[in-house]
């Protein structure tokens, strides 16, 4: 045994280097994977922890069309056993407000009748300023999620838009309000003082608005619980309904998609490090190889041989492994302090758990190298001492290479004909073809990853290219109408229609109906009716750009194009009927498109106002218009225009604006993780590339040798090195960009279609992509270059006389 601690010292101290380079190798797969283990963990663990931790509904239950009995609703769910819920919480819509003098864009707002606590289900944290039992008259509760992503603090001022004018208020607190404050969210609930709430100006005959929040003990239930629901009804119900599908997916979006792309990338990584794992071990029986011979012959067994090598990465392993852990439980607390900050308060940051689950996957990471070192280890029970002395390798080894290269060989590629430089290089590359196809590989990896976070983010920042393919509309200008009792539609388009600039108009209304599903061939998974958002257009849904994955958008009055969740739930296609409630009215109508939008998740459907019209001849789409100009270039000119004249009834914006103020915050929520892992990915390929090339120079030194004692400097022998390297580079990056822009995307799209995502829209800059790519190269020639430098410090002389 003592003969095996002193071989293992030995080869610690001897190949210093590369003992450290592969300890950073694991150290750096350790990291990524164990973050994605914790961030995953930690994405549902502390979304349902604080999910329970206010009591969080599974239904939001919101009832302002007057069709069905909000106090006879509240009765039946109370009524019902294992069954929780809140309260009736009045409530009335704004869509304007603004701050520090200029608007929020792209928000609609519930201003809550704050009851005295507690609310029974969604109750309130407190996430910055004191709270009392209600607000304070003058004052406001804003939810964390608007608050956290437009900077409004305790004690600042919102300007609210009312048909009567503005209101001025005070924010008192910031609370956590799960079902409507998640990112991305273009809805918030305001809790208001009842006096405030009060003095609220109400349009003549309007319907008050109440929300309820439903919790089940046991969420299974839920189904049967909304049949039974729906029979004492006598009918589906027909206003709005959110689910916990919903409630969620906002919060666990962006930290699954970061978390699966880690997770892949972890695991090519780990690929490769074993990879390089095996091949140093396969070059250090090479090397070592009369020695281990000579050892062999006096006594020592092939299996502590091998016990040489577990030993000596074993104690590398948990040298890497041990920090690894601990870093990845800073990189994950930075991630999801990012990502799921609207969770938090001043008073409770967040919790990190899975910390069990990546001290495992350090454990999994430890045993997998293990068993890659014993794989690779055996081969040393294949040494015959004899052989092994004489030769310093295996006989058929030894004849192989006094053989040399044929002339068949050299005739065919014809190095004769080329420049030195060039010679060296080439042969560098071909003699080692499995070390080549490594390190191309890996460029190729590297490369592939570092395009695709490029091309995420410049998707996500440039959405304005592709937002019809996130569901989105495409015109210059949206506005919305945040005092319909005093404006005049009529008057409005009448101005429109008289600007030149004005190429036309749409007008667009969103209510929530139902999709009776009774009859789905699914099985039992959407057995009750479907609550959707519905899409009403009075106007062409051409021209305001909307995009469908298949067929074409409603141009009658009796079809419908549908969500691809919806489709997917139905088993819907093209040509099949649906029947659709909206406004409590039935209608049969035919699918003639299938589309995708983020927005809902996809489940939503597209009519046309003339459906509507059928039963409700007076129905008129005014909540928004979508606006189209001749010259785009005047979008602002115009929207400045719009906000000046009617102030009063209106908020208008450039489709630039209210896109920005979603997606900006997507993009710098994922900068982090995707520079962290491009910048680990270079790094990785410096290191690994040194440390092949440095193996490789070594085998071939007294051939470099050769090379100086004949007249060719270190420098021209380093260049040649360094060029073949960067040629290989070259083609591995070429090859990265497609797996980057074609490949690795499906990965994301499988994660998205649950969002309602299954073709993901990617903005592609061609330079950018390309430029992306490249940086592997330097990183290759680097560490090719650095790795040579054992060829500056060669004597020729000593070499030639071996």
């Amino acid at each position: 045994m003592y003969a095996v601690w002193k071989l293992c010292l030995a080869n610690l101290r001897k190949r210093k280097i590369q003992n450290f380079l592969i300890a950073l190798l694991i150290l750096l797969s350790t990291l990524l994977l164990s973050t994605s283990v914790i961030l995953i963990s930690n994405t549902d663990n502390l979304f349902t922890g604080m999910h329970e931790k206010t009591n969080g509904s599974h239904d939001i239950l919101r009832m302002d069309s007057g069709l069905q009995d909000p106090e006879q609703i509240r009765e039946f769910w109370s009524d019902e056993q294992g069954v929780q819920v809140s309260k009736l919480l009045e409530y009335r819509t704004l869509s304007g407000v603004s701050y520090n003098g200029s608007d929020i864009p792209n928000l609609l707002l519930f201003m809550m009748d704050t009851p005295a606590p507690p609310l029974g289900v969604d109750e309130l944290l407190t996430a910055q300023g004191i709270r009392s039992d209600t607000p304070e008259k003058g004052t406001v509760w804003i939810p964390t999620s608007l608050a956290y992503s437009h900077q409004i603090a305790v004690g600042d001022t919102l300007s609210f838009k009312t048909d009567s004018g503005t209101v001025d208020l005070n924010v008192s607190a910031v609370v956590v309000d799960i079902p409507y404050g998640g990112p991305f969210s273009t809805e918030s609930r305001i809790w208001m003082n009842d006096l405030d709430y009060q003095a609220l100006p109400v349009a003549e005959g309007a319907v008050p608005s109440y929300m309820m929040g439903i919790r089940y003990d046991n969420y299974a239930d839920r189904q049967s619980d909304w049949n039974a629901f729906e029979q004492a009804l006598g009918s589906p119900y027909l206003e709005t309904v959110m689910s916990f599908d919903e409630i969620s997916s906002f919060y666990l979006i962006l930290n699954k998609v970061i978390g699966f792309v880690m997770i892949f990338l972890a695991v090519v990584m780990m690929g490769i490090a074993f990879f390089t794992i095996g091949f140093t071990i396969a070059d250090a029986i090479l090397t070592q190889y009369r020695t281990i011979g000579v050892l062999k012959s006096l006594g020592l067994t092939s299996r502590r041989t091998i016990g040489v090598y577990l030993i000596q990465y074993a104690f590398l392993s948990v040298t890497a492994i041990v920090p690894g852990l601990i870093l990845s439980r800073f990189l994950s607390r930075m991630i999801v302090d990012s990502t799921l900050a609207y969770l938090k308060t001043d008073t409770d940051p967040l919790p990190l758990s899975g910390i069990n689950a990546a001290a495992w996957t350090g454990v999994l990471i430890l045993v997998l190298v293990l068993l890659c070192v014993w794989a690779y280890g055996r081969r040393a029970r294949r040494i015959a001492p004899v052989q092994a002395i004489r030769y310093g390798m295996s006989e058929s080894d030894s004849r192989r290479e006094s053989r040399g290269i044929g002339t068949a060989g050299r005739s065919l590629i014809g190095f004769g004909s080329l420049p030195a430089v060039l010679v060296v290089g080439t042969r560098n590359i071909l003699k080692n073809a499995k070390t080549s196809t490594l390190m191309m590989i890996l460029t190729m990896v590297t490369s592939a990853v570092l395009v695709l976070g490029y091309v995420v983010l410049n998707s996500v920042i440039n959405i304005q290219q592709t937002s019809p393919q996130w569901g989105y509309d495409d015109s210059n200008i949206t506005v919305r109408v945040f005092n319909p009792s005093t404006f005049s539609k009529s008057e409005f388009e009448d101005r429109l229609s008289a600007d030149s600039r004005i190429k036309n108009v749409s007008w667009h209304n969103g209510v929530t109906g139902v999709i009776e599903a009774a009859d789905t061939p699914v099985a039992g998974e959407f057995a009750y009716p479907l609550s959707i958002v519905i899409s009403i257009v009075e106007g062409s849904y051409n021209d305001i750009g909307f995009a469908v994955l298949e067929g074409q958008n409603p141009v009658n009055k009796n079809e419908i194009a549908i969500g691809v969740n919806v489709a997917q739930s139905l088993n819907k296609n093209l040509g099949d009927t649906v029947e659709l409630y909206v406004e409590g009215q039935q209608h049969t109508l035919t699918v003639t498109g299938i589309y995708q939008s983020v927005a809902n998740s996809s489940n939503s459907v597209r009519i046309l106002a003339a459906t509507v019209q059928e039963n409700n001849p007076a129905f008129s789409a005014t909540d928004v218009a979508y606006i189209n100009l001749n010259n785009p270039a005047q979008s602002d000119a115009v929207v400045a225009e719009l906000n000046g004249s009617y102030a009063d009834y209106l908020s208008a914006a450039t489709q630039k604006t209210l896109l920005d103020s979603v997606f900006l915050e997507a993009a710098s929520t994922l900068i982090l993780p995707m520079c962290f892992m491009g910048l680990l990915f270079i790094a990785v390929t410096l290191i690994i590339i040194y440390s092949i090339c440095l193996i490789n120079i070594r085998k071939e030194i007294k051939t470099y040798g050769i090379y100086k004692s004949v007249g060719m400097s270190s420098g021209r022998i380093r260049q040649s090195v360094a060029l073949g390297i960067s040629v290989l580079a070259t083609v591995g990056a070429l090859l990265g960009i497609l797996l980057g822009v074609y490949a690795l995307p499906m990965i994301l799209e499988n994660i998205l279609s649950d969002y309602g995502m299954v073709d993901l829209p990617l903005v592609i800059n061609r330079g950018g992509v390309v430029l992306i790519a490249c940086l592997s190269i330097p990183a290759a020639a680097a560490g090719s270059w650095l790795s040579s430098r054992i060829i500056r410090k060669t004597s020729p002389r000593i070499l030639v006389v071996e």
